[in-house]
């Protein structure tokens, strides 16, 4: 652990993008004012250690690895309708069946 002392207004870099100033002090307590992109959450330890024991809770309660998602995806329950789709392979070229079909 690093470990700095700073005074009031005095500011602490993180890597590029994140600062951390000491905007006062009273007594036992310091207030910190953090500077950070929205990409990065910013937690006091209390709060992400809540945040991070729910989330385990939840994946751990959840046999169902999607979420009670009982019906398929897509409107038409899962179903393609007849002719809608065609498997094309290397040995059967774009247009081929209507080909064998008239033969």
């Amino acid at each position: 652990m690093l470990v700095l002392s700073r005074q009031r207004d005095e500011t602490i870099m993180i890597g590029d993008d994140v600062e951390i100033t000491i905007v006062d002090v009273r007594g036992d307590k310091v207030r910190l004012g953090i500077t950070a992109p929205a990409r990065i959450a910013v937690h006091r330890k209390e709060v992400y250690e809540a945040i991070r024991a729910e989330n385990e809770q939840a994946a751990r309660s959840s046999g169902d690895p999607f979420g009670g998602l009982k019906q398929p995806l897509g409107a038409g329950g899962g179903r393609i309708k007849s002719g809608a789709a065609r498997l094309v392979t290397p040995q059967s070229p774009p247009g081929a069946e209507g080909a064998r079909k008239r033969a």
